[in-house]
């Protein structure tokens, strides 16, 4: 039997910590196409959300700079005024998005169904 290496963190953790947030798996599907300012971030954000869910700039901010120091994503400041900053996918990050796709794969066969009993349900 393996013995357990107490000094090394358990991937599954370290994966959920890395990807823990509401918007995190959204924003690295929407780069899966190409670098994207902050505004078209955020508007993409907003499409195929109900009611009046806004995430608000704080919020983005956080997520994106969270995914800037994971690795996932780079920042690229134009330097210019106004500002101009373009956020793409990292090499890790491109490597992520099969991932995220197989989640949506996923959530598109069993959760579909899900809410579909849940409305008939209701």
């Amino acid at each position: 039997m393996a013995k357990a290496n107490p000094a090394r963190i358990c991937p599954v953790a370290a994966f959920q910590k890395m990807i823990s947030g509401k918007y995190k798996l959204r924003i690295v599907w929407d780069l899966k196409d190409g670098p994207r300012r902050y505004g078209e971030i955020r508007s993409g954000l907003l499409r195929g959300t109900e009611g009046s869910a806004e995430i608000t700039p704080r919020v983005l901010s956080r997520e994106l700079k969270a995914l800037t120091q994971s690795g996932l994503i780079d920042r690229k400041d134009f330097g210019e005024v106004p500002p101009k900053v373009e956020y793409r996918l990292t090499r890790k990050g491109k490597s992520f998005v099969p991932v995220v796709a197989a989640i949506r794969d996923w959530g598109d066969r069993h959760l579909t169904e899900t809410a579909t009993l849940v409305d008939a349900a209701e």
